[in-house]
């Protein structure tokens, strides 16, 4: 018990003491704030990740919705454009 009277009776160990928990727990930027700060960056980086899918896709889309016959047959298969006296049946599997 000694050793720890003569610890606490130290100014510069209190002071350090007192230094490392003030910015550890009750400083602004303190310890959970960094941890969820961290948190949301990483997904945020997910999501990015999962955005810049989405777009290298749509380019390519873009690219191919170029030429005529193209544009066509993604307006037919995926938007059920029809053409004038025309019928369209969509058939789903469930």
């Amino acid at each position: 018990m000694n050793k720890y009277a003569k610890f606490f009776k130290n100014k510069f160990a209190m002071a350090s003491v007192l230094f490392v928990v003030y910015i550890l727990f009750l400083d602004d930027i303190d310890i959970f704030t960094i941890v969820n700060q961290k948190r949301k960056l990483y997904r945020l980086e997910a999501t990015r990740d999962d955005v810049k899918k989405k777009l290298d896709s749509t380019r390519t889309l873009f690219r191919e919705l170029r030429h005529t016959s193209a544009l066509e047959s993604f307006a037919r298969e995926k938007k059920f454009f029809k053409m004038k006296n025309e019928d369209i049946f969509v058939i789903s599997e469930e």
